[in-house]
């Protein structure tokens, strides 16, 4: 998402965040990476905030945030759509599904999936960090969660371009525990190898010696 004033309001997004870096790279040097990183985030967050704060006040009728719905969030996400700057492909457009159009086309602009569904997760955020409840949290509402997985396929298939999420990988103690399988499987088998051994010794102790074929037996 990238910066933009409307009516005095200031808008702002994940895409282009020059800005906030050069804030945070003139504060010094003596910063951290992982400060300075979380710095940025929480400024950028508190920005999102204010910025929703005030779509709040001047929507028709204003609304007060504990009246705020899923609904409102989706009509907010719909209005930041005219400030987007990618490029989504209508079907009837030749280079739908293109990654790299080689030429202009009137396609719309629209906000990316990608800033919206990060911007959703800091407003999530915000809203619990300022005394909001985690089950109204409209930020975290079914609706939302199904819009941004819309927008996601949309754009997916309109740019041509994958937003799968790369596979985790298995822990470890899996891998491990499947070791341990093997380790009991082949101590299981000396196991009986060792009880057949045993059994072969101790077993002709429990048994009389039979005659050979033919001997007469004499009874006492």
């Amino acid at each position: 998402m990238d910066t933009c004033n409307s009516a005095g309001n200031t808008f702002t997004s994940t895409t282009t965040n020059n800005n906030t870096t050069l804030a945070a790279g003139t504060s010094g040097s003596s910063s951290s990476p992982s400060t300075t990183s979380s710095s940025r985030y929480e400024n950028q967050k508190r920005r999102d905030w204010n910025t929703f704060g005030q779509y709040l006040k001047n929507h028709r009728p204003p609304l007060s945030l504990s009246r705020c719905s899923g609904a409102h969030v989706l009509e907010f996400l719909r209005y930041l759509d005219q400030f987007g700057k990618t490029k989504v492909h209508t079907p009837i457009c030749p280079f739908y599904g293109h990654p790299n159009p080689p030429a202009p086309c009137p396609c719309p602009l629209r906000q990316a999936w990608g800033s919206l569904d990060a911007l959703i997760g800091r407003l999530r955020a915000a809203f619990e960090e300022n005394g909001g409840k985690p089950e109204a949290n409209p930020f975290g509402a079914r609706a939302v969660r199904l819009y941004l997985r819309e927008v996601r396929d949309l754009q997916s298939k309109a740019r041509g371009i994958s937003y799968e999420k790369k596979k985790r990988k298995r822990p470890p103690p899996q891998n491990h525990h499947h070791h341990q399988q093997q380790q009991q499987q082949q101590q299981q088998s000396s196991i009986g190898i060792g009880v057949g051994v045993g059994v072969g010794v101790v077993v002709p102790h429990h048994h009389h010696h039979m005659p050979p074929p033919g001997a007469r037996t004499t009874h006492q």
